[in-house]
């Protein structure tokens, strides 16, 4: 009695079929259930009014208003000296050794267009920093933005190669290579 390749396949593939390829590894997962979680501290909630919505017809913005007239503005540092050098993009672009109120960490200012300007990548900075996502220069003065086109900090050329400058909350910065 001779059987061909193809017969003993559909036989074994029916006699699997038949008996229903069960196991009893499984049948034990069925009955176990795990144990409740316990809640979660869910803290306190307070009610207040919301201010009021802006008039019909009036923008509003994300963005901080521009100084307007009699409005004092911020001074540049010492180390912008009138005779210091107006930056370009292509003097900016590469990676910095920052310095945040003490703690290091490097910045990516490639040349790629995005946002207010150019991409910029923090690599492991502390805040508010490690949000910078873009950067602009515009005259002596190098500008680091957020997310939505704010502005972080601003800094000067201090030197070949080195800017320093503050945060928009006032935490010392500066970058060199």
């Amino acid at each position: 009695m001779a059987f061909s390749r193809t017969g003993l396949v559909a036989i074994s593939l029916m006699a699997l079929a038949a008996s229903g390829c069960q196991s009893s590894r499984m049948s034990s997962l069925d009955t176990q259930q795990p144990a409740p979680l316990e809640a979660a501290p869910a803290g306190t909630v307070t009610g207040g009014a919301l201010p009021p919505p802006a008039a019909p017809g009036t923008a509003t913005s994300q963005f901080p208003a521009a100084p307007g007239a009699g409005e004092q503005v911020a001074a540049l540092p010492p180390a912008a000296a009138a005779d210091a050098p107006d930056l370009t993009a292509g003097s900016v672009a590469g990676v910095w050794n920052a310095s945040v109120s003490g703690q290091s960490c490097k910045v990516a200012t490639p040349q790629t267009k995005f946002g207010q300007g150019f991409r910029a990548g923090p690599l492991r900075c502390p805040a508010p920093i490690d949000g910078v996502k873009s950067w602009n220069v515009a005259g002596k003065q190098l500008t680091l933005y957020d997310e939505g086109g704010g502005t972080l900090a601003r800094l000067y050329s201090s030197g070949p190669e080195k800017f320093d400058g503050q945060t928009e909350s006032g935490v010392p910065i500066s970058l060199s290579r």
